[in-house]
């Protein structure tokens, strides 16, 4: 059977050249699936995760769509929106539009709260393209007449799910009514619970339907383990497992951002690089925590599962929760940010004695049961060791260096450890 290649997919040469400029040859799976409905114009429905190319599967055909359609926006008029939860989010679709479209004369800037509007207000002036934005800013924006919605094309609504996770359901169904009717949807949700398929329904128009990596298997490439230790002794554990170098680019997640900040803090203390990402954070220094992060100054990335939505960072070879999260979904989502482009990963979770009803949840949604380390000098559990966990550690009275194995690339390991 052969290969498929972005050239198959009839897109653009100016697009071609710029996705080959990224080492990019063979579209995923649902690129494969949704760019040739998208070019024609058809409603899709993605259940699709973060990391699964899902962004490029609908900035490609937007670019092109906009392209052949020939149009110009006046001023403060909009002619492709994608509206998404974060601004983190929001920033790395953006940064995706500008990648792929770097050889078409199109317009596009990001729209979030957190910072002053000024600059944003400038670029509607202007008119654009293609906006990236949060639903809070957005509605400010519209309400101060800085918006005009009348010759929108495209409308994308990505990661549902976590927009209805953090209430933004009525700011979503609020901004629906700013729009034209006759529009071209795109509905892109990591899971589809009654209300996100409610909200589906009320805004799609016969469209294709495409899923890709269900929640149960996405798991399966990545090493997972788990280490019973009381909650009191997290920290001690977590400053032991990182004396290996072989975790060299690690995202921790915590519950809340309180535990976010003293995880940071008590780092410092064993003189591990690390900073904390969440809610609570201005939005230049989330931002910079992460440009940190994927240059390989910082180590560690502290994160809540809010803020850490839609981080794409290449090369992360330990996710490691340091609290179980209490919706099992979350622990996919979690996890999903390491074994990315086919590379291995390892995720490492801390389990004390009231979070093993988490684990059991989260054992029977991913419907594998993940396999015990409890040769750790922290170890809560009676257990016998497992030799094919990635964790080898010894029972001594001062914990030694733990040997992790850690499957990566040496290249991959060194560029981590370089930038």
């Amino acid at each position: 059977m052969q290969t498929l290649t972005f050239s198959n997919l009839k897109l653009i040469d100016p697009i071609l050249k710029a996705v080959q400029s990224q080492s990019y040859t063979e579209p995923t799976p649902i690129q494969v699936k949704a760019i040739p409905h998208l070019l024609e114009g058809r409603d899709l429905l993605g259940c699709a995760q973060t990391g699964t190319g899902k962004t490029a599967a609908f900035a490609l055909p937007i670019l092109q769509r906009l392209v052949e359609s020939g149009k110009v926006p006046r001023t403060h008029e909009v002619r492709a929106l994608i509206l998404t939860p974060t601004r983190e989010l929001a920033l790395q679709i953006l940064e995706s539009f500008q990648v792929y479209g770097k050889n078409l004369r199109l317009s596009s800037a990001a729209v979030f709260g957190g910072v002053g509007q000024n600059p944003q207000v400038r670029a509607l002036n202007r008119g654009l393209d293609i906006m990236v934005a949060t639903p809070g800013r957005l509605l400010d924006l519209y309400n101060q007449k800085f918006i005009n919605f009348k010759n929108l094309e495209i409308f994308v609504l990505d990661e549902a799910d976590r927009m209805l996770d953090m209430g933004f359901i009525r700011d979503i169904k609020k901004i629906l009514t700013f729009l034209p009717a006759r529009r071209q949807n795109l509905f892109f949700s990591a899971t589809m619970a009654p209300e996100v398929d409610r909200l589906a329904t009320s805004m799609l128009r016969n469209p294709v339907k495409v899923e890709v990596t269900p929640s149960a298997t996405t798991v399966e490439k990545i090493n997972q383990s788990v280490m019973f230790v009381d909650r009191m002794k997290k920290q001690d554990l977590l400053d032991f497992i990182l004396k290996d170098e072989a975790l060299y680019r690690v995202l921790i997640f915590t519950k809340t951002k309180h535990a976010a900040n003293r995880v940071v803090l008590k780092l410092a203390r064993v003189k591990v690089h690390a900073e904390a990402i969440h809610g609570n954070k201005s939005q230049s220094a989330r931002v910079r925590a992460l440009e940190n992060f994927k240059a390989g100054r910082i180590r560690v990335l502290v994160a809540t599962d809010i803020a850490a939505r839609g981080i794409d960072v290449e090369g992360i070879s330990h996710v490691i929760n340091f609290e179980l999260p209490n919706v099992s979904e979350s622990y996919v989502h979690r996890i999903g940010r390491t074994a990315r482009a086919g590379e291995g990963g390892f995720a490492i979770s801390f389990c004390d004695r009231e979070e093993r009803a988490y684990l059991k949840e989260i054992e029977k949604l991913i419907r594998l049961k993940i396999p015990v380390i409890s040769d750790h000098p922290f170890s809560d559990e009676k257990r016998s060791h497992n030799s094919s966990d990635p964790i080898k550690t010894q029972h001594v009275s001062h914990p030694p260096k733990p040997q992790v194995k850690a499957q990566v690339h040496k290249d991959q390991h060194h560029h981590g450890r370089r930038n």
